[in-house]
């Protein structure tokens, strides 16, 4: 194939250079002739085209293992057809050597870097913005996981809030009861939410959701009143606010590395990190310690509190939602039984029935 013109940049310089391009007799290589110098000679194997040219027209090559970034513009359409047909490994990607190290290397500080931003720095930070949120906002902000976590328990359909008459005044009999006289920092919004999962959980400002599937699962009044304490304990020390900030800021930051999170799903993501809280093992064991308190200070027996823990950790891969990522239901069921405080049941039998029945 006879000589054509092409142009070449030699990498060293910004310069376009005018030369004239062949393939060699045999049929292996180009041979590059600038209008002054040395014929260079490029093997077909080693040429390598640059994906990112846009010209259909034209094909930009380079050399693979060069040091130096030459590229060679071709723009006859018959050495084009050519190189396409017969250069074996035009589109390879070569990788250079020791660039997997490096890329490993960099992806692991980058992955170590997240994880000290996600499981040291943001805690701290949300610990300070819990302690410095205004209980207004606080209250407002559980109010939307709230309402956000009940459209997700429905699958984006409208989930109802449970609102028979005779249950939510038993229930409110139930809060009643534990709180009078406790002199807590909240106004308390406990609520029933009708999904069968067994599961309750504190959500900020007050806020105490408790899904009927527990109430299904219980067996007393007291079993709910103890679960219910636990969860006022865990709203009394802000622990459902700390855990939604960082909920909420792990979205946000993990919204920055694999595409964006609205506000709503972050809000979303702080409500299920709640209805599944793994709080620490302090917080836990304080929430417990509160919990008895509150029981023994109603006049309500801890026997059921305890008996709720038992059944829930002999049920094994059946476990519920409720505890199932709280740590050692066996030994905090002992406590609760040790904690030996006798006392009347929390709500009389009929109040007992209108609270199961509370979704109708």
């Amino acid at each position: 194939m006879g000589p054509v013109e092409a142009a070449f940049y030699d990498g060293q310089s910004a310069a376009r250079r005018v030369v004239q391009v062949a393939a060699t007799s045999d049929g292996r290589s180009l041979v590059i002739q600038p209008e002054q110098g040395a014929a260079i000679n490029w093997p077909l194997v080693d040429l390598r085209a640059v994906e990112d040219a846009a010209d259909r027209l034209v094909i930009t090559l380079h050399r693979a293992g060069d040091t130096v970034e030459a590229r060679l513009i071709l723009t006859d359409p018959a050495l084009i057809a050519w190189v396409k047909s017969t250069a074996p490994d035009l589109h390879r990607r070569d990788v250079a050597a020791g660039t997997l190290p490096k890329v490993a290397l960099r992806i692991a500080a980058a992955l170590g870097a997240v994880a000290v931003i996600l499981f040291v720095l943001l805690p701290a930070i949300s610990d300070r913005l819990a302690a410095a949120l205004p209980r207004d906002q606080e209250v407002a902000f559980g109010k939307a996981v709230v309402r956000q976590m009940s459209e997700f328990l429905g699958e984006g359909q409208a989930v109802l809030v449970c609102e028979n008459p005779a249950g939510v005044s038993a229930l409110d009999r139930m809060v009643s009861r534990l709180t009078d006289g406790q002199g807590l920092g909240y106004d308390l919004q406990v609520v029933v939410i009708d999904s069968p999962i067994v599961n309750a959980f504190a959500a900020p400002g007050g806020h105490v959701v408790i899904l009927r599937g527990l109430l299904d699962e219980a067996q007393s009044a007291d079993e709910v009143a103890g679960v219910l304490a636990h969860e006022i304990g865990h709203v009394e020390s802000r622990d459902a606010t700390r855990l939604a900030f960082r909920a909420a800021g792990s979205a946000g930051i993990l919204s920055l590395l694999f595409g964006d999170v609205s506000g709503g799903a972050a809000i979303t993501l702080a409500g299920n990190h709640l209805m599944n809280a793994a709080y620490t093992r302090e917080a836990e064991s304080a929430a417990d310690s509160f919990a008895l308190r509150l029981l023994s200070g109603a006049g309500i027996g801890t026997a059921g509190f305890a008996a709720f823990f038992d059944r829930i950790d002999g049920m094994d891969g059946d476990m519920p939602a409720y505890l199932s990522t709280h740590p050692d239901s066996a030994l905090r069921a002992a406590q609760a039984r040790a904690a030996g405080t006798a006392g009347t049941p929390a709500l009389s039998d009929p109040d007992w029935q209108a609270l199961r029945a509370i979704c109708g």
